[in-house]
Order: structure tokens, then sequence, then C-alpha cells
């Protein structure tokens, strides 16, 4: 069988599954979670930015018990922000035309509701191990549905399927941006550097993964905000470039979501396709990877968490997509491309900008996009790992075979890469949703304390013995969560 009808094969397999279950699975959940939590993506934003400040507990050591809120969100940050903000984008326009974006962000609106819920579920059903904790869907499949064997099936797939295919395709990008933005500055044969890329990755995954989570925070934490706001002020520097077509792109995106004549040439399947997958890809809401990193986070209430994971949903598609989304229209604002087209086409929409310069700063910040979500990858696949056994040694033997696909992802093709990934996406979003939609009373039960909460103007602290009814929740007994009730204590009878 020949590479060619490999990828005819995995492409049509990822259109049907895309079309027939995950699209319609995707809309109905969104809807029901934005109205059954009362569109809590929407009403509780003041607390998104409140929460992500609470800082971790600390044992009689004087070390932190977990990772803080923030370093939980940048971890969580670091795998959503990465080649879907750029190469999906890119794709996503590519694939469905400029109104693509626009079902892109109301998605991102509703879908980030099931990033509430999923994450709220991670941080109540929780476990700890030595230093920090752990958690995700395998775990509430266990203690929430009673179910073992379904979180074993879940950390299976999600292992060969997110933590190595996805981490292929970021190192894959990483190799082809930089060897793009070479042959800018007119290096004809990058065969040589295409080597040395995939060595230098491997090596730098493998130093920072062996190492661990608390590893992978420190790193994180220092690089995603830099990263962020690095191609952010690219992006308001094209913007200010060609404010006087803001209008008329606007009007594109919106104009072309709403296009009839498409809608009945079916181009419209196409558009809504394309702005839900590539979405999907970008923010990963409902998908269940973020939960395995936002179980880690040490916070008073359950929450707390869920609220910080949606605002991340916010940064990467209403604010990076959107930046990536003008560059390519106010570049391109009516050019048809190649439907697998990549991050290719924003560094097109650059030179235009830059010149070669524009495909160099891009490879940069791609370099560290990608690189940083290699390392929240690891992250989410870790949490999998040691449901299936905490041994040590099978997740060091974990982190090497991920640093093995870094190598290996460098050096295949790239469209080969992303056929994957869309494939091994659709499963695993399917698999997680349906759960999450099993458990959502268990969610909103958690919201509700929370607002009483904040209604009586405290800091909302959660203990096991205020819902005696929820079994098998292991890290929120009074000792887990004593200095938030002592300092909430202190501050009632100061009043």
């Amino acid at each position: 069988m020949t590479m060619e009808s490999v990828l005819e094969t995995i492409g049509n397999v990822e259109e049907m599954a895309w079309n027939l279950v995950g699209i319609p699975v995707i809309i109905v959940v969104a809807v029901y979670l934005t109205i059954r939590t009362g569109a809590v993506q929407i009403r509780h934003l003041p607390d998104m930015l409140r929460s992500i400040t609470d800082k971790a507990q600390k044992d009689e050591t004087g070390r932190t018990r977990s990772l803080s809120a923030f370093q939980a969100f940048t971890v969580t940050t670091s795998a959503r922000v990465g080649t879907g903000n750029i190469a999906g984008v890119a794709g996503a326009i590519a694939m469905g035309g400029p109104g693509a974006i626009f079902w892109m962000w109301i998605m991102a609106l509703l879908n980030s509701s099931a990033s509430f819920v999923e994450s709220t579920l991670a941080q109540l059903y929780k476990t700890r191990r030595f230093d920090t904790y752990k958690g995700g869907p395998a775990y509430y499949i266990q203690r929430g549905l009673g179910s073992r064997s379904g979180g074993i099936v879940f950390a299976v797939i999600f292992i060969f399927c997110f933590a190595f295919s996805f981490t292929s395709l970021q190192s894959n990008t990483i190799v082809d941006a930089v060897t793009g933005a070479a042959g800018e500055l007119g290096m004809e044969n990058t065969t040589g550097l295409t080597w040395g890329l995939a060595i230098v990755l491997t090596v730098m995954t493998g130093i920072i993964v062996l190492a661990g989570l608390r590893r992978v925070a420190q790193v994180t934490q220092n690089v995603v905000p830099i990263m962020a706001i690095l191609y952010i002020l690219l992006g308001l520097v094209v913007i200010a470039m060609n404010l006087e077509h803001i209008p008329a792109v606007i009007g594109l995106i919106f104009g072309e979501a709403f296009n009839f004549q498409a809608a009945a040439g079916g181009a419209f399947g196409a558009m809504l396709m394309a702005g839900i997958q590539r979405g999907m890809f970008s923010n990963e809401a409902g998908m269940g990877s973020v939960p395995n990193v936002a179980a880690t986070a040490d916070v008073s209430h359950p929450v707390k968490q869920g609220l910080v994971q949606t605002l991340g949903v916010y940064l990467d598609t209403l604010i990076i997509c959107s930046i990536t989304a003008f560059i390519i229209l106010f570049t391109f604002p009516e050019s048809s491309f190649d439907a697998n087209i990549g991050g290719e086409l924003t560094q097109m929409a650059l030179v235009q900008n830059f010149g070669s310069t524009g495909a160099v700063i891009l490879a940069v910040i791609i370099f560290l996009l990608a690189f940083t979500s290699v390392l929240g990858n690891y992250s989410f696949g870790e949490a999998n790992v040691l449901f299936i056994s905490s041994s040590e040694t099978l997740r060091k033997v974990y982190a090497a075979g991920l640093t093995a696909v870094v190598f290996m992802g460098a050096i295949i093709d790239v469209d080969l890469a992303w056929s994957i990934a869309g494939v091994t996406m659709v499963i695993l979003a399917m698999f997680n949703l349906v759960v999450i939609m099993e458990m959502s009373g268990t969610a909103l039960k958690l919201l509700r304390h929370y607002r009483e909460q904040r209604r009586q103007g405290l800091d909302p602290v959660f203990r096991a013995s205020d819902m005696p009814e929820l079994t098998n929740v292991e890290c929120w007994e009074d000792e887990d969560v004593r200095e938030y009730l002592d300092a909430r204590d202190a501050t009632t009878t100061a009043k």
C-alpha cells in the first residue's frame, strides 16, 4: 500500500467519523451543558480571573503540596497553545473558508462548558501521589462511575492516541516551520537541518520529561507567558499595519459564516466541520486531555479549577487563534488553498508583511509553542500511565517512549501526522463527552455549593463532608483544606 493510499484511507475514516458522530455529539453536549450550568462559562468570568491566582498550600517542610492554580494553567495552556493555533487555524480557513473562524468562536464559547465540567470532576476525584496530585478522565470514570476497566480503556487509548500522536505532530510542525524559514533565507537543501532539529528536540524533551511533572511545570510557567505575549505582540503589529482592513475582514468572517448559497451547495458542512474540528484540536475543550493536569492543582474548591481551565479555552481560541486568522485574512482575504495546508499559510502571510524576517519570527514562535505542547502532552499522558500502574519505572518507560516519538515525528510526512491526529481526536472526544454528560449532575452540585459560598462573600472551600452522598472522594477532607479554612474563619471572626 502506497503512502498516498494510506493517507486517503485515514482521511476518509476521519471525515466519516467527524460528520456522522463527532460534530453532532459535540454540538449537542456543548448546548446541553451550557444550558444546564446556566452558562457558567459566561456568568463567572470574574471568578475565573480570581481563581487563577490561588496559591498552593505547603507541607511541614515548606514545600508546596502540588502545583498552584497558575502552574496547572500554564501546563494546560502549553498543550493547548500549539500547532492548532497556527497550522490548525490555517487549515480551518483552507478547508472551510473565512466563515470557519466564526464557528470556531461560537463553539469555543459553547464547548467551554464541557471544559468546566471535565476539569471540575477531575479535581473532585483526584488522588495523591508522592509530592503532587494526579487525576483525569480515567480517575473520574473509576471513582465516579465505578468502572476501573472503563478507566483503563480510556487511559490506554489516551496514551497511544493523544500523548503519542499529538506529540509527533508538534515536533513535525517545529521542523516544518524552521526548515521553511531556512528556505526563505536561501537554504536549498534542508535535510541536514531536519535531522539536526530532530536530535536537538529529542534531547531537550528527554532531559525535561524524565524528571517528571514538577520539572515540566517549572519550564512551562516561565516559557508559556513569554510565548503567548510574543505571539500576541506580533499579531498586534500586523493588525496595526492593516487597520483599514479590519472591517472588511470581520465582514468576510461573518458574511461567509452565513452564506446560504454556500449552504445550498454543500460548502456549509465543510465550513462547520473545519471550525469545530480545528477549534477542538486547538482548545481541547471536552477532549479529556486538560483534566489530567487540572487535577494536579492545589485549590480550595473543585469548581475553581473548572473555571480556570474555561479561561484557558478563551485565551486559546478567542485571542490567539483569532490573531492567526487576522494575520492570514489580512494577506489572503479571498484566496483558495489546498485543504491540507498547515502552518506554511501563516508563514506565507508573515513573509508578505515582514519579508523573510517574518518567516524567522514565526519559526521561533512555533518552536516555543510546539515544544511546550510536547511537554504538556507528556503531562497529560503521565496521569494515565500512573492510573494503570503507579510504578516509577513504567513512568520512565513512558517518558522514554514519548521522547522517541518526538524524534520520529520530526522526520515523518506532515500529512500523515495531521491525519493520524484527526482520527485519534474524535475517538477521545466522543469517549469523554459521553462520560461527562453522564456525570454532569455531580459538577452541578459542586457549582451550586460554590455559588452559595460566593453569595455569602466567602472564598469558597469544599470538604467531602459537605456532600456525603458523593463516594470515593479522597483528597477533600478537613486536613486537605485546613489552611483555607483557618484563613476564612479568621476573616469571618474579624468581621
